[in-house]
């Protein structure tokens, strides 16, 4: 595990895609290194790139990777597709958009799919971009599945969110709903070459000019073609901004720590999990009080509050320590 630790920091590829493949597994061993990685994992720039089905997303990363590697930054793609509710499979269909980075030794690009995750993001999105930002990555980013209004995972995880929008995609009051509407660093209003583009640019902005008032950031509106790449660099220079105002702000930290303290949430909820598919099925105890629940002699609440009691008391036998094999 050292010295795949070791590659990762050195950025070699191929112990960045192993890891990612561990932490995609769920493995055990994937607690170990992510706790290695950590020191090195603050300091890429983590973007997300989030929208409705269709509204570009794809193309719009492939751009701005193509406009931060002319500026010299390595950049890292986590793109996220959905999951057949029927196989478990996914087309990763996002990284054959992006062929034209793919032979670039200083961008990865990694697809997975949903596997049933609700929240546009896949279950180990969160600790393949650590991964990635401890290869030594500048910039990552994070294009999530097609998202509707309330699936908000990507603000728990990037520093700075762009929503996509594109004209023709519903009403205007459908569009400019609260949810994903609100967690909206950058609005890139995109396919803006078709009718309606400045219509709803300017709907936006009317919106946005009612919450703004007093707010130390007030999200631009930026309009891209990426056929043309018309936008593309002044979306990346306010990409740029919105990151410096958050470190100049004490912002960057704040948003970092409330991130921490989501993980370690999200951490005990998946230890407990794998403890319980892994280990309290076969203990006598657990076993017994499901016997009772499938007789409906006790309810699913009074079950699980008493096995949080007993955890709590110390009265499992068995090993809850993540690291074991």
């Amino acid at each position: 595990m050292e010295q795949l630790l070791q590659k990762i920091l050195a950025g070699d590829r191929r112990a960045v895609a192993r890891a990612i493949t561990l932490v995609e597994n769920r493995s055990p061993e994937r607690y170990q290194l992510l706790a290695g990685l950590r020191p090195s994992a603050s300091k890429a720039h983590v973007i997300g790139i989030t929208g409705s089905p269709g509204a570009g997303k794809s193309s719009l990363v492939d751009q701005l990777t193509l406009e931060y590697r002319r500026q010299g930054l390595t950049v890292g793609i986590i793109a996220v597709d959905p999951s057949s509710p029927f196989t478990g499979g996914a087309l990763l269909g996002d990284r054959i958009r992006m062929q034209q980075h793919a032979t670039d030794p200083g961008v990865f690009i990694r697809s997975m799919g949903t596997r049933g995750n609700v929240g546009g993001l896949a279950p180990a999105t969160r600790e393949a971009v650590k991964v990635l930002a401890a290869s030594g990555k500048d910039l990552v980013l994070v294009e999530t599945v097609g998202v509707g209004q309330s699936e908000l995972e990507i603000m728990k995880l990037a520093d700075t969110t762009v929503v996509v929008l594109t004209p023709g995609a519903g009403d205007s009051i459908q569009t400019i709903k609260a949810g994903i509407m609100e967690i909206a660093d950058i609005f890139a209003v995109n396919k803006a070459d078709l009718p309606g583009a400045r219509r709803l640019a300017r709907e936006v902005e009317v919106m946005l000019q009612t919450n703004c008032p007093g707010t130390p950031w007030c999200p631009p509106v930026i309009q891209t073609v990426t056929i043309n790449r018309h936008g593309v660099k002044e979306l990346a220079e306010t990409i740029k901004k919105h990151f410096a105002y958050l470190v100049e702000s004490g912002k960057l930290n704040d948003k970092r720590r409330q991130r921490a303290g989501d993980e370690v949430t999200e951490i005990i909820i998946t230890l407990l999990k794998e403890w319980f598919n892994r280990d309290a099925l076969v203990d006598s105890f657990v076993s017994e009080l499901m016997n009772k629940l499938e007789k409906d002699s006790i309810d699913p609440y009074y079950a699980a509050t008493t096995i949080l009691k007993r955890i709590f008391d110390g009265g499992f036998k068995g090993d809850m320590n993540p690291f074991q094999e």
